[in-house]
């Protein structure tokens, strides 16, 4: 495989949109011992880890801009970009359900869905399909980034437990999204296997 401008495939992987992803990745450990190395208190590690993740979730934007507007879009980072969304959000989920903050069944729901999505994209690519992101798997992470944010933040401490009904709203359609386009993926996915057999 070769890029746009001839360039090896291999080598046009390493690139500053993948750098960016593969620090999105390295800074989930440091998030998750931020957020329960006090038992998420809303102390000075609460807020640090909030905005922790904040910064890295949006990276997420700013890797693919560039990555569109240089061209230097590459299949790793197809793969490479949603498994950091994944390894974030779903351990920010994990962690609020540890904490006690959210309900487990909405945490295994959500990580069935995105564990199964990244093996099917993995299989996918060994057989030589590279899958990218759907708009619906887009607005899904854009919707769980929010939800979860909201959760991080202690605005409680600041405006009310009101904005805790925000909270669960937000998150609750982050939940239906999430099972939503996972569905879409399902469909794409038994088209895929369709379209195989007929080939064969």
């Amino acid at each position: 495989m070769t890029s746009s401008a001839g360039t090896p495939g291999r080598s046009a992987n390493w690139n500053l949109p993948n750098a960016i992803t593969v620090v999105r990745i390295l800074a989930a450990p440091v998030f998750f011992w931020l957020l329960l190395a006090d038992d998420g208190a809303d102390g000075p590690l609460r807020w640090w880890a909030a905005a922790l993740f904040i910064v890295a979730i949006a990276t997420d934007g700013i890797d693919g801009h560039i990555a569109r507007s240089r061209g230097l879009i590459t299949d790793l980072g197809k793969i490479l970009d949603p498994i950091a969304d994944k390894l974030l959000t779903s351990g920010a989920l994990v962690c609020l359900s540890i904490l006690g903050e959210l309900w487990w069944w909405v945490t295994i729901l959500i990580i069935v869905r995105e564990v199964g999505i990244t093996v099917w994209r993995l299989v996918e690519l060994r057989r030589g399909n590279v899958v990218p992101a759907s708009s619906g798997g887009k607005l899904k992470t854009v919707v769980q980034a929010v939800a979860i944010s909201l959760a991080l933040v202690p605005l409680w401490t600041i405006v009310g437990d009101w904005i805790l009904w925000v909270n669960w709203a937000v998150m609750g359609l982050a939940l239906v999204l999430t099972l939503w386009s996972g569905l879409l993926y399902v469909r794409d996915a038994v088209r895929l296997a369709r379209s195989a057999g007929a080939a064969s």
